[in-house]
């Protein structure tokens, strides 16, 4: 049997990054679409790229898909890259809709031209759901997204649908519910939370300004939900599933996990600002993850307290090797 390969969007992304070492530890050749763009952060595969082939592709642009598509011949793609911060689409809403929606398009015009054969994972969200009709959520659960990049989301997962229905294509997506690590970018709150408090713990700084810390959330571990992606290409047949933890918790909880994990009260640190309030706010998210459970035998690993400690352990260590660096 020859080697299988995978072509992965937003491998410079946490998941790209776990789902990259997944793969390569399964025996796939592995093969990462990036843009071409000075400021290309490949920190987070920068112990892998002796082992992965990066293609230089963009998902504004069909014909360096189709170049990509042609040069790896990929059995699986999976297409992680969006403009993936919810706050940053009210700002930039035209071109989320670009990469979020419409570059879901081009990928999957691309595998049809080329190679109608390939697996397709399509990176969806929570965020779909929004201004939810029901609790928890499922594959069923109709979708009402509360910002621009919730609505480009539910464009990519209805137009994966529609070419699995139309071309009969083998293409899946995954609705994830927040998935965290220490790989998370700072504009995340998770990762906001954490920095803060290792910062605050090794005197750095001494106060941490929040949103609406009575949202709930549905966090897991991003090296979880990578091993769901995969999964769903592996079944008989192509469907959508919910991933997820089935438990919620308040961003309130999360600060309270962090602070009390270095010996600290979040009271004396933490402020509510109106200006992280979002503009329309989604207030509770939380999944129903059987139909994953039951179809494709996954659950989650990492309980919400160990992904929370094990992220304040990662920035602690971040940020005492920033401060030696520096001399300090």
């Amino acid at each position: 049997m020859s080697q299988k390969s995978a072509l992965i969007t937003g491998i410079t992304g946490q998941d790209g990054s776990y789902l990259a070492e997944f793969l390569l530890a399964k025996g796939y050749q592995v093969f990462g679409a990036v843009r071409r763009s000075s400021t290309e952060n490949f920190e987070r595969i920068g112990h892998l790229q002796d082992k992965i082939t990066l293609i230089q592709a963009d998902l504004l642009d069909q014909f360096s898909l189709i170049d990509a598509v042609k040069v790896s011949k990929p059995s699986e793609v999976y297409n992680l890259a969006a403009q993936s911060f919810v706050p940053t689409s009210w700002n930039q809403p035209v071109l989320t809709g670009e990469f979020t929606a419409l570059g879901v398009t081009r990928i999957l015009e691309a595998i049809r031209l080329i190679d109608p054969s390939i697996r397709f994972y399509q990176a969806s969200s929570s965020e779909m759901f929004g201004k939810v009709r029901e609790t928890p959520q499922s594959e069923q659960t109709p979708f009402y997204p509360r910002s621009p990049y919730g609505v480009a989301k539910v464009y990519g997962h209805y137009i994966t649908v529609n070419y699995r229905e139309s071309y009969n294509l083998f293409a899946c997506s995954g609705i994830l519910f927040n998935h965290e690590s220490p790989r998370r970018g700072l504009e995340f709150v998770t990762r906001k939370v954490t920095s803060a408090v290792a910062q605050i713990k090794l005197g750095m700084t001494n106060e941490l300004r929040m949103g609406n810390l009575e949202a709930q959330r549905d966090w897991g571990f991003a090296g979880d939900y990578v091993q769901a992606m995969w999964l769903m290409l592996q079944q008989d047949k192509p469907a959508d599933y919910v991933v997820a933890t089935g438990e919620t918790h308040t961003v309130r909880e999360l600060v309270e996990v962090a602070f009390s994990h270095v010996g600290l009260d979040y009271k004396d640190f933490v402020r509510e600002d109106s200006a992280f309030f979002r503009p329309a706010e989604v207030d509770l998210l939380v999944g129903d993850p059987s139909l994953a459970a039951q179809q494709l035998g996954w659950k989650p690993t990492v309980d919400f307290k160990d992904l929370v400690t094990m992220m304040v352990d990662a920035d602690i260590r971040r940020w005492t090797e920033h401060r030696r660096n520096l001399g300090g």
